[in-house]
C-alpha cells in the first residue's frame, strides 16, 4: 500500500517488536515475522525531542495538540476524528477525603464524543487505516471500541462492521447500531469475537477493511499515549506520583507509562519516579492473577462479571502490563461486583461523576490498594474513568431510584417528611 502525508510527514519512522527487536518499515503489520511478538511504533528521537510545550500549547483542545509525538495525522486534512482528548481532570477532594487520601485527581475520559477513552485509539487507526488506502473500518470489541469505530466511520463516510459479545450491554449495542454500522452479535467471549476478526483479516474479502485493533494495532494503540501526555499538561507538566488505571488488555497501561517515559526523555518534563497500579474485575483478572503469584505469564480465563468493558481473558498486552508496574514498583488488584457498584456509586455522590462499570472498578481497587498498603494515601494519586455510567446503567439500577413517591400536593409531600 502506498503511504499519504499523513503517514510520511510524522515522527515515526519503523515499527519495532516489543519482543525481540526487530525493525520494519511502517505498515499495516501487528505481529513479527521473527519470533511472533507484537510490533508497536518506533520514533525518531531527535523529532520527538524538537516538540515544545509552547507549540503543543498553542494547538487545538483535543488530542492533535500532540500530533508531533504521534505517527499519524500531521495534515489536519488528513485525520478521521472526532476531535477527542483534553477531557477534565478533575481535583476530587471529597473522594480523597472519604478515602483518606491527601492529592487525589480523577482523569474523566468518559467526556470524550462517543463518551470513552476509545475515542483516542481509532482517531489513531482510522487516520492509519485511511493513509494505507483501506476502505472500510471493522473491530472486535466489548462495546466502546464498537461505538467509537462506528462513529468516526460515520463521520469520515466511510462503512463499518463492527463485531461484538451477544450479551453486551443494551446502551452499548444501541449506541452502535445508531451510527448505521454493520453491527454483528458473536455467541461467545470478547475472546471468540477477536479470534473470528483475527481469522476474517486474513481473507480475500476482507482485504480492504481495516480491522482497527488488529492489522493496524500499533498505530491504535499509540492513541492512549494521550491520555499520559494529558496527565502530565494539565498537572502543570509534571507527572504525579501515583496512577491508578483500569485494565482489559493492559494496552492503556502501558501507554500511559510510555507517555510517561517519552514525556521525559524530551524534556517536556522534569525526571521523577511514578508509580503504576492496574485495577482488574475478579470475574476477569488473568494480568492480577500473574502479578500475586510472581509470573511473568498471563494463563487465560473466561471472563465472567458485570464489568464487561475489561472482560478480556486472554490480554494481549498482559505481559507488558506486569512488566510497567513491577519496573515502576506498583501493584495489581481485583475486586468483585458488589465493590464495583459501591465504586460507582461513591464516585458519583463525592465528585458528581457517573462512571461505568471500569470506573468503579477503578474506584473500588484504589480503596483496596489503600487498605493494603499498597498505595501511599500522601502522595498525588490520578485515577482514569474510561466511560460514562449510562452505558451500563444495568449495573446499579436495581440500587438507586426514587426516594420516594408522592401525589402533587403539599400534603404528601409534608406526609413524605420533605419539609423536615
Amino acid at each position: 500500500m502506498t503511504l499519504t502525508a499523513s503517514l510520511v510527514e510524522c515522527p515515526a519512522d519503523r515499527l519495532v517488536c516489543r519482543n525481540c527487536g526487530a525493525r520494519y518499515p511502517l505498515s499495516p503489520v501487528h505481529a513479527c515475522i521473527e519470533c511472533f511478538g507484537p510490533l508497536e511504533v518506533g520514533y525518531d528521537t531527535a523529532a520527538l525531542g524538537a516538540v515544545t510545550r509552547s507549540q503543543i500549547e498553542a494547538g487545538p483542545p483535543n488530542l492533535w495538540r500532540y500530533a508531533g509525538l504521534l505517527p499519524v495525522g500531521q495534515d489536519p486534512a488528513g485525520r478521521v476524528s472526532l476531535n477527542p482528548g483534553f477531557t477534565p481532570m478533575v481535583r476530587a477532594d471529597r473522594l480523597a477525603a472519604a478515602l483518606g487520601m491527601r492529592s487525589l485527581w480523577v482523569k474523566d475520559d468518559s467526556a470524550n464524543p462517543t463518551h470513552s477513552f476509545k475515542d483516542r485509539v481509532v482517531s489513531m487507526a482510522a487516520t492509519a487505516a485511511r493513509g494505507f488506502g483501506y476502505e472500510r473500518l471493522a473491530c472486535a470489541s466489548t462495546g466502546n471500541l464498537a461505538n467509537s469505530v462506528a462513529a468516526h466511520a460515520a463521520r469520515a463516510g466511510m462503512s463499518s462492521m463492527v463485531f461484538i459479545p451477544a450479551d453486551l450491554e443494551p446502551g452499548k449495542v444501541v449506541q452502535s447500531a445508531v451510527y448505521g454500522c454493520t453491527l454483528v452479535a458473536v455467541e461467545g467471549s470478547y475472546d471468540d469475537v477477536n479470534r473470528l476478526t483475527s481469522e476474517l483479516a486474513e481473507t480475500d474479502e476482507f482485504e480492504t477493511t481495516a480491522f482497527v485493533n488488529q492489522n493496524v494495532r500499533p498505530f491504535y494503540a499509540e492513541g492512549s499515549k494521550t491520555v499520559g501526555y494529558e496527565t502530565a499538561e494539565q498537572l502543570g507538566w509534571r507527572l504525579p506520583a501515583q496512577v491508578v488505571v483500569p485494565v482489559a488488555s493492559g494496552s492503556l497501561l502501558t501507554k500511559i507509562d510510555k507517555a510517561f517515559t517519552e514525556l521525559v526523555m524530551t524534556g517536556l518534563v522534569d525526571a521523577a519516579p511514578w508509580r503504576v497500579f492496574g485495577a482488574q474485575s475478579a470475574g476477569c483478572a488473568p494480568i492480577a492473577t500473574a502479578f500475586h503469584a510472581g509470573h511473568d505469564v498471563v494463563q487465560p480465563v473466561r471472563p465472567t462479571g458485570i464489568a464487561k468493558s475489561l472482560n478480556i481473558g486472554n490480554p494481549a498486552d498482559g505481559p507488558y502490563a506486569l512488566d510497567a508496574v513491577r519496573r515502576t514498583a506498583g501493584s495489581f488488584a481485583a475486586v468483585g461486583d458488589e465493590e464495583i457498584r459501591d465504586g460507582i456509586r461513591v464516585l458519583a455522590r463525592t465528585e458528581g461523576i457517573f462512571g461505568e462499570t471500569a470506573g468503579g472498578v477503578t474506584v473500588a481497587v484504589l480503596r483496596r490498594l489503600l487498605g493494603s498498603g499498597a498505595l501511599d494515601p500522601d502522595a498525588e494519586t490520578v485515577i482514569y474513568n474510561t466511560g460514562d455510567g449510562l452505558k451500563t446503567l444495568e449495573a446499579v439500577a436495581g440500587l438507586v431510584g426514587p426516594s420516594v413517591t408522592i401525589a402533587p400536593t403539599l400534603r404528601a409531600v409534608r406526609a413524605a417528611g420533605l419539609m423536615d
